[in-house]
């Protein structure tokens, strides 16, 4: 689950990206797509691609909504909070600033973007989540 802390990650955010897809998948899966559009803002077409096997755009509170449908998981505010968190500790085990890590990003954020975002002040796509923990989780000692 995205929302775990990651010592670990695959070699690229697509592999870690498909890792996490599928985990949302079964969430959806397990309720249904419109218990899951019914209890979720994101809309049935992007369920339904998701559950279709696509990797739809999501932000990271709307991934965290999916991953709340699944048995066991704490509700989507905990979830956001919980993976950003674990964002900060990674930046510290990994040794990482956030110069560092949005240099090695490959995507166009700078360091104060990132930081905001990781800090929750200011939105973050479920991509730009994926980028950010594969590139401290791949830092981690």
């Amino acid at each position: 689950m995205f929302y775990e802390q990651r010592m670990q990650a695959p070699d690229s955010p697509a592999a870690l990206r498909t890792e996490y897809d599928d985990d949302l998948r079964e969430a959806v899966d397990a309720v249904g797509l419109e218990a899951a559009a019914d209890t979720t803002s994101v809309d049935a077409d992007r369920l339904e691609m998701l559950l279709e096997g696509g990797s739809p755009d999501l932000e990271l509170e709307e991934a965290a909504e999916i991953q709340a449908l699944a048995e066991g998981t704490p509700d989507p505010d905990t979830i956001v909070e919980m993976a950003c968190e674990h964002l900060l500790l990674g930046m510290t085990t990994a040794v990482l600033d956030v110069d560092s890590l949005a240099g090695e990003l490959e995507i166009d954020l700078d360091a104060t973007e990132v930081q905001q975002k990781i800090e929750r002040r200011a939105p973050m796509s479920f991509d730009e989540f994926v980028r950010v923990q594969r590139v401290i989780a791949s830092g981690s000692p």
